[in-house]
């Protein structure tokens, strides 16, 4: 077990209202748990073939449509599980032979990781660059699939999803937005499947995946469903596509994941859609890095401005300071998952800045860190070993 955390009272006053920043499974909204709690007797323990959940998912997709002002044509495809599991099934069901990747941060590269080891895909080509910058987008002769992603969670790197210039006919571009969508400002017609999770910037719980497909997308998802390459039921993108065409999943879903996603998707809408979620997370983003850039015990770990994301921020402390044991005291006075990525290896706090956390509280945070780290120095307690 870790040793306990120095004991420090950081002022009530310093507190955030909230103390919930976890990067995933994000803070869900008190009331949007009201509303399932409200609802919860005549939704949950229902059957999802019947119209009151089907007609939740109809609320979800035609949400999310709203809110990212998709293209016509433009269809949003719900499933069990999750981005891990998504990526299994782009390898079968969108990827036709050969996929590029911009590969930055961990998510980023165990994506590639997967169509590189899938036996019926040839393979894949990579551009990298070090955690904490991102590489070119450059296309590739043979690249039917440009696999890009719009907020590398484990970094706080963000880049706007494009299309490569001179790519192959035909070829599309697939973006993993599972930490910015609902969070990061994008063109949707620069993409042909933007994918993600609800437990991030929809303040919702985990179980599922959601994917908004281009015409182009649908059209290579139903080639490949025609064919006779193998595919696991539960992850072929064509009964996917069938089944959400219906408001339903192919097997059971988690229903109260799809309740609480519809309503941070409607609560969003109602403000604005995302250019007011986006202008609320870059209100937050820049009390994150205003203080960093300010401060002599804190450093934005993203050098390169355009590159730091809006949606998750990585601090790197000094180096007479231990960030585990600030995010221990944080989290001893409940100011909770301001740990760094566990596989990043930096003296860093990392925390989310999305919609449903509301911006004063990051400004709070930032309040708590500069107290808890002047009373470890003044202690002589919490240095790094």
């Amino acid at each position: 077990m870790s040793a306990a955390p120095p004991e420090i009272t950081i002022p009530a006053d310093l507190l955030p209202g909230d103390g919930r920043f976890c990067c995933g499974p994000s803070k869900v909204r008190p009331e949007a748990v009201a509303a399932l709690a409200e609802q919860a007797g005549e939704y949950l323990g229902t059957s999802h073939r019947q119209p009151g959940v089907r007609f939740m998912v109809a609320r979800l997709r035609n949400g999310l449509a709203e809110m990212l002002a998709l293209p016509d044509g433009y269809e949003v495809l719900i499933g069990n599980g999750g981005t891990t599991g998504f990526w299994d099934a782009l390898s079968f069901g969108v990827i036709e032979e050969r996929s590029h990747h911009l590969v930055f941060g961990e998510f980023s590269g165990k994506f590639a990781e997967v169509t590189r080891s899938a036996p019926h895909l040839g393979e894949p080509s990579t551009a990298r660059a070090e955690p904490g910058s991102a590489p070119p987008l450059v296309a590739v002769d043979g690249a039917d699939a440009y696999c890009l992603t719009h907020n590398e969670t484990s970094t706080g790197v963000a880049v706007t999803p494009t299309r490569p210039e001179g790519a192959d006919p035909g070829a599309l571009v697939i973006v993993d937005a599972t930490s910015a969508a609902g969070g990061l400002r994008f063109d949707p017609v620069d993409t042909d499947v933007y994918y993600f999770a609800p437990q991030k910037c929809l303040a919702s719980d985990g179980g599922l995946w959601i994917a908004v497909c281009s015409p182009q997308a649908i059209d290579r998802i139903e080639r490949i469903a025609a064919s006779d390459r193998w595919r696991p039921a539960s992850l072929d993108l064509g009964i996917a596509l069938e089944n959400s065409r219906k408001d339903q999943t192919y097997n059971t879903p988690a229903l109260a994941t799809i309740f609480l996603a519809v309503q941070q998707i409607e609560w969003v809408n109602e403000y604005g859609g995302l250019t007011w979620a986006a202008a609320r997370c870059a209100e937050s983003a820049a009390h994150a890095y205003g203080w960093a850039e300010s401060s002599e015990h804190a450093t934005p770990y993203v050098s390169d401005p355009s590159l730091r994301s809006e949606v998750v921020a990585t601090i790197d402390l000094a180096d007479d300071v231990d960030a585990a044991t600030v995010s221990a005291v944080l989290r001893a006075n409940g100011v909770h998952d301001t740990e760094s990525y566990r596989k990043l290896g930096r003296n860093q706090l990392r925390f989310a800045l999305f919609p449903a956390i509301e911006p004063d509280d990051v400004l709070a945070l930032t309040r708590c860190v500069d107290h808890v780290v002047g009373e470890l120095r003044s202690g002589g307690v919490g240095a790094r070993p």
